[in-house]
C-alpha cells in the first residue's frame, strides 16, 4: 500500500529481483484501492472489498524484499538509517496531514461525545499502534457498537510500518547465516508460524485476528519469497498469462463472494494473496501481457500512482460526509449520488496530495540530504498529532462537564408529564411529543452502561472465558432478608439498567446486574451477530448462558429481569423449525428453572431498531427536524423471537413487558419522545429517556408508579 513500484536495475549480475518499473503492479494496486474503496462507499454492493488491504500487504513484501535484496547482494549489508529515512519520506507527510485534517474536521462538523475517540485514534495512528488498539477495543462489545473513527483505516499503515520495523533486520540475519538459501528457508518458515497462528486465531478471536501483526506477516512473506526467487519465477509467456488470469479471478472472486461473515483472515485469506502472487509472478519476465491493454491505460496507471493518498483520504471523507452534508439528507443517510460525489472528490484530493506532499517529501533536499532531519521531522510530526489530539481530548472535556450539568438540570425537570416516555402516555395532552431534543449529541451523561457507586466493581465469579460480568448493587439497607432481583442477557439488557436502579433504589432491593455483550441468553446453537460468532465465542455464549441460569435459580431471586438482542442473533435451524420456535424451545427451560425456583420473570421487549432503520445520528444531523427520523412502525420494529416466546409460553411466572408504545405512535417510531433522544447510538436507549420508562416498567411488574 505504502511502497513505490519502482525497482532500479543494478548492474550486480547476483540480483535475483525484477528489474524496472512494473505496470502490472501498479495495477494491481488501483485494484486493491479500488476495492476497499468501493467497499467502504457501498458495503452491500462489493461485500470483500477488504481483500484489498491483504492485496498491499503481497505487494509490499515483495517490493521492499525486492529492494532489500539488492542492497544486501550488493553490499552485505542494509543501511538501516537510511532505509527507514525513506519509508518516513515516503509515507509520513501525507499520513501526518490527513490525520491534522481529520482533527480539524472532527472538531468543526463531529459531534463533541466522537472528540476524545478520534483524538485517541488519531494519536495512536501517528504512533502506528492503531492495529493493536483495535485489537484490544474488538473484544470490548460497547467498543464494537461505537460510531466509526476517522483514523481507523491506520490500522493497516500500522501493520506495515511495523513490518518494515523489523524485516530488514530479519533479512539481514538470515543472509548473513547461510546466504540465499537462509533467507528462503528463514522466510518460509517464519510465514508459516505466521499463517499456522492466523488461522488458529480467527477460529479462536476473529475479530482481534484481523488486525494483530503476527498473524499478518505471512502475507509480507508471500510477497518476500517471490523477491527472493527472482528471475527463477519467470514463466513462458502462456503459462504467464495463465497465471495472470487465476490470480485476477482469485482476487475479483474473493472481493465479490466473501462478506463479513467469511472467517477471514484465516485459511481464507490464502486466495486474495496467492492471486496477488500468481500476478506479480506473471509479470516477471517484463514482457507485454493480455491485460496490459488495460492494465497499462492511463487512468488505471493512476489510479494505481494515487493509491496511497487515496486510501489515507476516502475513510475519512466517508465518515465526515452526512455531516457536512446534512443539509442535503432527508434521514441521515448518504445515496448512491452522495457516494459517487465523495468518491469524485476524494480521487480528487488524492491527486492534489501526492503531487505535493508525497512526491515533494520524497525529494525535498532538506529532508532527502540528511538522515537526521528526517527523523527529527517525524518526531516534529508525531508532536504535532499529539498535540492538536490533546487540544481537541481537552475540549471534549470541558462539554463533558457542561452535558452533565444539563443532564443534572433534565432530571430535576423530570417531573414533567411531557418529559421522554411520559408524553407518549394515554390522555397526556402534550402539544408536540416528537418536537426537537434538548440534547442531541450523546456523551457520557447518556451513556446507558452508568452504574451508580452502589454497585461497585465487577466480581471475580460468574466468568465467561475470563471476563467479569456480574455486580451487584445493593440497596437493602443492610435488610436481613432484602428482595433480591437479578438484570440478565446482553447489552440490550444492559440498556434498562437504569430505570431498574431507580426502581432497586426506591424498593430496597439487591440488585445484581450480569452481562456478556452479542450473546443471547437462550440455550439455542448459537451463530452470533449475523451469523459471525466463531466457535470459539459460540461456546463462551452458550457456557456461560447455562451457567448463569443455573447459578440464578440456586440463588433463589425475588424477580429476574431479562432481555437481548434476539432480531439479529440467530440459532443455526437444521431442523427446519424457524427461528421463534429454536428460541422459545431455548428459553423454556431457563425460565422454568426461575420460576421453580420461586422467582417471577419479566422479559423486557428489545426497543424498536435504531441504526438498522434510519442513520444511527439521525437525530444530531437533524437538530430542529427529528420527525425526519421517523420510520414506519412495522420496519422499526419487526417480529422479535424472543418477545415471541414470552407471549407464547404457558409459564404464568412469565410476564413481557412490551414498551412500544412509548417509542411509537400508531404508525411510526421516532428519535426524539418528549424532548428526550431515544437512543444513545445505533442499538442502545439513552440513559435519560430509559430512565423515563421507570413508571412504565413499575406498573408492568405491579409496583407503584410515583
Amino acid at each position: 500500500m505504502a511502497t513505490q513500484v519502482r525497482a532500479q536495475s543494478t548492474p550486480d549480475a547476483t540480483s535475483r529481483t525484477p528489474k524496472g518499473f512494473r505496470p502490472d503492479i501498479q495495477a494491481l494496486r488501483a485494484v486493491a484501492v479500488l476495492a476497499v474503496v468501493v467497499n467502504h462507499l457501498w458495503p452491500t454492493g462489493l461485500t470483500g472489498g477488504y481483500v484489498g488491504v491483504d492485496v498491499f500487504f503481497v505487494i509490499s513484501g515483495f517490493l521492499i524484499s525486492s529492494h532489500l535484496d539488492r542492497e544486501i547482494l550488493r553490499t552485505g549489508r542494509v543501511r538501516l538509517g537510511r532505509f527507514y529515512a525513506r519509508r518516513v519520506r515516503r509515507l509520513l507527510p501525507a499520513a501526518f496531514l490527513v490525520l491534522l485534517a481529520s482533527l480539524a474536521a472532527a472538531y468543526f462538523l463531529l459531534p463533541y461525545p466522537r472528540w476524545e475517540a478520534n483524538a485517541h485514534e488519531a494519536l495512536a495512528a501517528a504512533l502506528y499502534w492503531e492495529n493493536w488498539l483495535l485489537a484490544v477495543n474488538s473484544v470490548d462489545y460497547s467498543a464494537l457498537t461505537a460510531a466509526a473513527s476517522l483514523a481507523q483505516h491506520y490500522w493497516s499503515l500500522s501493520v506495515e510500518e511495523q513490518f518494515y520495523l523489523l524485516w530488514p533486520l530479519l533479512l539481514l540475519l538470515l543472509f548473513k547465516i547461510r546466504g540465499r538459501r537462509a533467507q528462503v528457508v528463514g522466510v518460509l518458515a517464519v510465514g508459516a508460524a505466521s499463517l499456522a497462528f492466523c488461522v488458529y486465531f480467527t477460529e479462536v478471536s476473529k475479530s482481534q485476528a484481523y488486525f494483530v501483526t503476527p498473524g499478518r506477516v505471512w502475507e509480507f512473506a508471500i510477497g518476500a519469497l517471490i523477491a527472493l526467487a527472482g528471475a527463477r519465477l519467470a514463466l513462458p509467456r502462456v503459462a504467464a498469462g495463465v497465471a495472470a488470469a487465476a490470480g485476477l479471478a482469485l482476487i475479483v472472486g474473493s472481493a465479490v463472494l466473501f462478506d463479513h461473515h467469511t472467517a477471514f483472515p484465516g485459511l481464507l485469506a490464502l486466495v486474495p494473496t496467492v492471486g496477488t502472487g500468481l500476478v506479480i509472478v506473471a509479470g516477471a519476465a517484463g514482457e507485454r501481457q493480455w491485460h496490459s491493454v488495460v492494465t497499462s491505460s492511463a487512468p488505471v496507471q493512476f489510479l494505481g500512482n494515487i493509491s496511497y493518498s487515496l486510501y489515507l483520504w476516502h475513510w475519512p471523507m466517508i465518515v465526515l460526509a452526512p455531516y457536512a452534508l446534512a443539509d442535503f439528507l432527508d434521514d441521515g443517510k448518504l445515496t448512491f449520488a452522495h457516494r459517487a460525489g465523495v468518491l469524485v472528490a476524494a480521487v480528487a484530493l488524492a491527486w492534489v496530495s501526492k503531487r505535493l506532499v508525497e512526491d515533494r517529501g520524497m525529494t525535498w533536499a532538506p529532508l532527502a540530504n540528511s538522515t537526521r532531519a528526517t527523523f527529527a521531522a517525524m518526531v516534529a510530526g508525531m508532536a504535532a498529532v499529539a498535540l492538536v489530539a490533546g487540544g481537541l481530548t481537552w475540549t471534549y472535556d470541558q462539554h463533558v462537564t457542561q452535558a452533565a450539568q444539563a443532564a443534572r438540570e433534565a432530571r430535576a425537570h423530570a417531573v414533567d408529564p411531557c418529559h421522554g416516555a411520559a408524553a407518549l402516555v394515554p390522555g397526556s395532552g402534550c402539544a408536540d411529543p416528537f418536537g426537537p431534543a434538548k440534547v442531541v449529541h450523546m456523551g457520557p451523561a447518556n451513556e446507558y452502561f452508568w452504574s451508580p457507586p452502589e454497585c461497585g466493581e465487577h466480581l471475580d465469579t460468574y466468568l465467561a472465558g475470563g471476563r467479569k460480568t456480574t455486580k451487584v448493587c445493593d440497596y437493602s439497607g443492610g435488610a436481613p432478608s432484602p428482595t433480591v432481583v437479578w438484570l440478565v442477557g446482553d447489552s440490550h439488557a444492559q440498556q434498562w439498567q437504569g430505570p431498574l436502579l431507580d426502581l432497586a433504589r426506591e424498593n430496597r432491593w439487591v440488585l445484581k446486574l450480569s452481562y456478556l455483550g452479542g450473546c443471547p441468553f437462550a440455550r439455542i446453537p448459537f451463530v452470533g451477530f449475523n451469523g459471525s460468532a466463531s466457535p470459539a465465542d459460540a461456546k463462551r455464549c452458550t457456557d456461560w448462558t447455562a451457567m448463569m441460569a443455573e447459578e440464578i435459580a440456586k440463588d433463589r431471586p425475588d424477580r429476574v429481569f431479562t432481555s437481548f438482542y434476539a432480531r439479529k442473533q440467530p440459532a443455526r435451524d437444521t431442523t427446519g423449525r424457524g427461528q421463534e420456535q429454536h428460541y422459545r424451545d431455548g428459553l423454556e427451560p431457563y425460565w422454568r428453572r426461575w420460576t421453580d425456583a420461586g422467582a417471577q420473570v419479566h422479559v423486557l421487549g428489545d426497543p424498536p431498531l435504531n441504526g438498522e432503520v434510519r442513520a444511527a445520528d439521525c437525530v444530531a444531523l437533524n437538530p430542529e427536524d427529528p420527525v425526519a427520523c421517523a420510520v414506519d412502525r412495522a420496519v422499526a420494529q419487526p417480529p422479535d423471537p424472543l418477545g415471541a416466546a414470552a407471549e407464547a409460553t404457558d409459564n404464568p411466572g412469565v410476564t413481557h413487558i412490551d414498551l412500544t408504545d412509548y417509542f411509537c405512535d400508531q404508525r411510526q417510531c421516532y428519535g426524539v419522545v418528549g424532548d428526550v433522544a431515544v437512543y444513545y447510538d445505533a442499538n442502545h436507549l439513552n440513559l435519560e429517556f430509559s430512565r423515563s420508562l421507570r413508571p412504565m416498567i413499575a406498573a408492568a411488574i405491579g409496583l407503584p408508579t410515583g
